[in-house]
């Protein structure tokens, strides 16, 4: 594995930059945390929460698949090298070309889809399960957003490219400023949690579910905003005079549709789990009539998870996603632009180099985020859900299933980091036949299990299990292709990382027994708890591994300039 001169300022600079995301990204994420406790103080795992969270789904799923997938996974390889080959004002031009594709795809897809809705609506019984109206009602809304999220995305991809990270990793916090204003405000202006009434309550959540949908909007024009003028720093301008059908934007077009069947299978994947636990989870009607079984071929089958699944499984989504999201996909976003440049230099060694490195790097906090977030996961749970009528028995059931999550950190964590190498290769093929592969061994695994006395947790499991399949089968295939990746180094860096986790552990349950352990349920409690466990543990952990001599540690700690 070469480890020259030459190489280590191209490492240290993607890690440099993915210090500044991952440090956006955690002010980000913060707030969702917040915005997500106010959400469980707010509407708890009610009808009206479970629609929330469905809802969103397709405005998320659809920026995966344009705005962070299909077109931006394509699009980044080729604007690099618009960049290298051509002059600033074909560059530029491509650029917009490929912007106004976008919207006009984006668009077309919301008018669709908002015909869709309204027939769906219309045709819909009025004594259907209240989550299933409800969640169509609030996707006609926030439909719209569709187009405002995927250009936020594909605008920072642009910025992405000329080494601008910040503006598209902040970009997120406005949409969750805005969600829990609207949230906290609303709670509070509408008494929600003073409210007794089950009925009246009801439908003040749903009023506020409605208000709730209509300002994502608002935060979406806000997101668009925020990134015009570090754009047009860059030299990037919005036009619609250049030619839509061009060499280059056919090319792009062509590469991306094989990432779009692979970002779309995993994300229908996303979608088909939420609406799995969304269909076999007991709710109520829209009488406020409890709904318990189903009847399948003349035989009446009781729901296999409880009500509220949906909301449950979405509180450990989040708290398992919290780290990938700070770490792995900050790693994966700043390490992109550096592969599709070695690639196209055809710097097979730096390439492989960069590689080894990212992944190094992303094992490095996700086997830490794996084992940090079992421990901590019933103190996180009980401090950011235990409000309103959300019950022990509801934070028990999310810690099972968070416990599996979090198991496969490390494995989602890299995923992030493979991908992108295909991706920089121009290998769109592997990644979808991949994708399929795992949503195959997803449903194989969950769906039977769901049925035992795991319940809502087997949707877990089945992620998890598919995930590091995936993972493990794509980095073997990766290292034929390119000629190897150093993975007898790599095993040796994992083994010493997983070391410095089991002391971790030990160092965390033994602290738990110690005189000045701060015992109590409430919540400033869980708050001291928490912390006490963060800093104890992070310690031991980056502690045994500069005394084990792990590469990473220094490398993710350096400075340039020093």
């Amino acid at each position: 594995m070469a480890t020259d001169a030459a190489q280590k300022p191209q490492v240290q600079s993607f890690l440099g930059h993915a210090r500044i995301i991952s440090a956006l990204t955690l002010v980000s994420r913060v707030f969702g945390l917040l915005r997500e406790t106010a959400l469980a103080a707010v509407f708890g795992k009610s009808p009206v929460a479970v629609a929330l969270r469905i809802s969103f789904i397709i405005p998320n799923l659809l920026r995966k698949l344009f705005g962070e997938g299909a077109l931006s996974a394509a699009f980044i390889p080729l604007y690099s090298r618009s960049l290298k080959q051509q002059t600033p004002e074909q560059a530029r031009a491509f650029a917009a070309a490929s912007v106004n594709l976008l919207t006009l795809i984006l668009v077309g897809i919301t008018i669709i889809g908002e015909i869709v809705l309204a027939i769906m609506i219309y045709f819909a019984g009025p004594d259907r399960r209240l989550d299933y109206l409800l969640t169509l009602k609030l996707s006609a809304i926030m439909l719209p957003y569709v187009v405002l999220i995927c250009l936020t995305a594909f605008l920072g991809a642009i910025l992405q490219v000329h080494r601008r990270f910040a503006l598209p990793a902040a970009a997120p916090i406005l949409l969750n400023v805005i969600h829990i204003a609207v949230t906290a405000f609303g709670g509070w202006l509408m008494a929600i949690s003073l409210t007794s009434d089950p009925a009246v309550k009801l439908d003040k959540q749903i009023t506020l579910s409605m208000w709730l949908a209509a300002f994502v909007l608002v935060a979406g024009v806000g997101q668009v905003a925020m990134l015009v003028p570090a754009l047009r720093a860059v030299g990037f301008r919005f036009s619609v005079k250049d030619a839509l059908w061009t060499p280059a934007i056919r090319r792009m077009l062509q590469l991306s549709i094989p990432v779009a069947l692979a970002a779309g299978v995993l994300q229908i994947s996303v979608l088909m789990d939420t609406g799995i636990s969304a269909m076999l989870a007991a709710s109520v009607d829209a009488h406020n009539n409890p709904v318990d079984h189903f009847t399948l071929f003349g035989h009446v089958i009781r729901y296999p998870m409880e009500a509220g699944a949906p909301v449950r499984l979405n509180w450990a989504q989040f708290l398992y996603q919290f780290p990938l999201g700070i770490f792995a996909i900050a790693l994966a976003t700043a390490i992109f632009p550096g592969l599709s440049s070695d690639a196209l230099e055809k710097d097979r060694s730096r390439f492989s180099q960069t590689l080894h490195t990212g992944i190094e790097a992303t094992l490095f906090e996700g086997i830490a985020a794996s084992i940090g977030l079992i421990i901590v996961r019933h103190h996180a749970i009980r401090l950011f859900y235990g409000y309103g009528e959300v019950t022990a028995h509801d934070l028990q059931l999310t810690a099972n299933s968070l416990v599996l999550y979090a198991s496969g950190i490390w494995a989602y964590s890299m995923q992030q980091i493979i991908n992108r190498a295909y991706y920089a290769l121009h290998d769109t093929k592997t990644p979808f036949v991949m994708s399929m592969v795992n949503i195959g061994l997803n449903l194989v695994i969950e769906i039977p299990l769901v049925f035992t006395s795991m319940g809502e947790s087997a949707m877990a499991a089945g992620t998890v299990v598919s995930f590091a399949v995936q993972s493990l089968l794509m980095l073997y295939m990766l290292r034929n292709r390119v000629g190897g990746l150093g993975l007898a180094s790599l095993a040796r860096s994992t083994g010493k990382m997983l070391v410095a986790a089991g002391l971790m552990w030990a160092a965390c349950v033994a602290v738990q027994y110690a005189p000045f352990w701060p015992h109590g349920t409430g919540k400033l409690a869980a708050i001291a708890q928490l912390v006490l466990l963060i800093a104890i543990g992070g310690g031991v952990y980056l502690g045994v591994c500069q005394v084990l001599g792990v590469r990473t540690l220094g490398e993710l700690l350096h400075r340039r300039g020093k």
